[in-house]
């Protein structure tokens, strides 16, 4: 098995993750909350909404910190 995908089979939801998955020609990333894994795919809930990548297309994962707390308004 792939040692990203079995990171993220480990992970328990809710764990804060960067994924880095095959998207056509390239590769892109999500970052956010990892909400679940199956048996084909996992879902990470970034702040544009939830990505549900393919297991087959991962390429890397790892977790990551939580954000930065924001700025206040000047």
């Amino acid at each position: 098995m792939d040692p990203a995908v079995a990171l993220l089979r480990s992970l328990a939801p809710g764990t804060r993750v960067v994924v880095r998955h095959r998207l056509g020609e390239g590769f892109t990333d999500s970052l956010g909350d990892l909400l679940g894994v199956d048996d084909h795919e996992c879902t990470v809930r970034t702040r544009r909404g939830d990505d549900v990548v393919r297991l087959s297309a991962v390429f890397a994962a790892k977790t990551v910190p939580p954000p930065p707390p924001r700025r206040p308004r000047r």
